[in-house]
């Protein structure tokens, strides 16, 4: 499906409303689009349906039970067979028992009866809406699970990857991108956060605008007026009124970053916006409504802010509807060739050189690196490797003088061991022998054999190297 195509259905999901009182079509519709669901169609006659359903991507259908020409159970009982993934909401004067029992049973999602209560008809229908979507995201993620393949391919053509976490990612944002629900993104500084809700946002089909707003160090008002924006006189300067992040968000996704940081008093009305869609620009008393989807990041646990009464706990699991953790380079480390070679040739257009050769103990000494910056460290690495570079083989020492100033000796990835002593060694002093030994050798481990790479991790040449594993071998032999 192209991303024409892929926007056209999104746009076309509709709430139907079947009744043959076009007095309880009008008064049902006007509820409907004071809550802000306005993409509705109403049908005067239930034989419509079934065409209307052959042609068209519908979320929800509310269909009157008695009317003329077909019988409502009759053509709730086909709508079920034939379309399981539309909720149909029943609605009817009808109160009997019997019958409410036999629509559900016949797969009616609710059952309400004329004249409904208003807020009892608003939150059914937003209560089918996600299960519509939740539907709609089970299918795709089984086909993405069952085929191996995306559906759209092409927007994730810019991630340099091949580590299996990252392309579940894919397929599960390219699953839940139709639903417009919250998506929370969280990760290390580095990671690609960023460029994950760029890829959302096109998948989405949303036909208005991307808006990220970073929300850290705003206080309570600086947080209110970016988003909501503020009517003129709202507060001394405010000599004119301007929109909200928000309003220019209007059709599309506002991504707030760093959501980690929001003070609380900004954490409610960010949660109202989330639950009821609308928000009051400063010094304005005219409600707005906002159909932007919403979609945060940050590189901070949530989990351990809400223990500590930080993050509130109602917004977390408003923002989580769709959680994605994007893991760091150095548990990625089959990323680190493809990265080096991508980014190699983007530093070398850049600086109008040619591609240099690697000496062939980079990729090992990279490998064992923490790498605290991620993938954007990594890019500024060979950029700055790249600048210092003049031609041949290109050296070792931009990236030993970068590494170095992080102890990357001693790592702090979670996957591997601290530098600790042998049993055979502790309790008393290492000799220097024993003790350069043991360096050898740990260097070699964490190198996984690359003498070069360990020869840097030791600050030695490859050569000096060579003749002390030569002279560990011969004291081996003599013992």
């Amino acid at each position: 499906m192209d991303h024409k195509n892929h926007a056209k259905n999104f746009a076309s999901s509709v709430i139907v409303l079947v009744d043959d009182e076009p007095e309880i079509l009008f008064s049902s519709a006007a509820i409907l689009r004071r809550a802000g669901l306005e993409n509705l169609h109403t049908l005067e006659d239930n034989r419509k349906l079934l065409p209307l359903l052959a042609e068209q991507e519908v979320a929800v259908i509310v269909l009157d039970l008695w009317m003329p020409h077909v019988s409502g159970q009759e053509l709730l009982e086909e709508v079920v067979s034939n379309y399981p993934q539309v909720p149909v909401i029943v609605m009817t004067a009808a109160s009997e028992i019997e019958t409410a029992v036999a629509c559900m049973k016949a797969g009616a999602f609710d059952y309400l009866v004329k004249p409904v209560e208003v807020s009892r008809f608003i939150s059914c229908i937003r209560r089918a809406l996600e299960m519509n979507s939740l539907r709609r995201e089970n299918s795709s993620l089984r086909e993405t699970l069952l085929t191996g393949r995306l559906k759209h391919e092409d927007v994730f053509s810019c991630f340099i990857t091949q580590e299996s976490r990252m392309k579940a990612i894919f397929g599960y944002l390219d699953a839940v991108a139709e639903t417009g629900q919250p998506v929370l993104i969280t990760g290390e500084t580095g990671v690609g956060k960023e460029r994950l809700v760029r890829a959302l946002h096109r998948l989405s089909g949303r036909t208005g605008d991307l808006v990220a707003v970073n929300v850290a160090g705003l206080d309570d008002m600086m947080f209110s007026d970016t988003l909501f924006g503020h009517k003129k006189g709202a507060y001394t300067g405010a000599e004119q009124a301007r929109e909200g992040m928000i309003a220019k968000a209007a059709g599309g996704t506002l991504f707030l970053d760093e959501i980690g940081d929001l003070n609380l008093t900004s954490q409610v009305k960010l949660l109202r916006l989330l639950q009821e869609g609308e928000y009051y620009p400063l010094g304005s008393d005219v409600i707005r409504r906002s159909d932007a989807r919403i979609v945060v990041a940050t590189n901070q646990n949530l989990r351990h802010f809400m223990a500590e009464g930080k993050f509130r706990k109602d917004l977390y699991y408003r923002l989580s509807a769709h959680q994605v953790n994007v893991p760091p380079l150095r548990e990625r480390k089959e990323d680190i060739p493809l990265l080096l070679d991508h980014f190699l040739a983007e530093a070398a257009t850049t600086f109008n050189k040619k591609k240099p050769t690697l000496p062939p103990e980079l990729v090992s000494y990279l490998s064992v690196y923490h790498f605290p910056g991620n993938i954007r460290e990594l890019r500024a690495m060979i950029f700055d490797a790249m600048a210092r570079h003049g031609r041949g083989v290109m050296s070792m020492s931009a990236f030993r003088n970068v590494i170095g100033q992080h102890d990357a000796f001693v790592e702090r990835s979670p996957t591997t061991l601290e530098f600790k002593w042998p049993k055979g060694l502790s309790g008393r002093f290492p000799t220097l022998k024993e003790a350069e030994n043991y360096l050898i050798e740990e260097a070699l481990a964490r190198a996984k054999g690359n003498q070069g790479a360990a020869a840097s991790f030791l600050g030695i040449s490859r050569q000096a190297l060579n003749q002390r594993l030569a002279r560990m071998h011969a004291d081996k032999g003599e013992g």
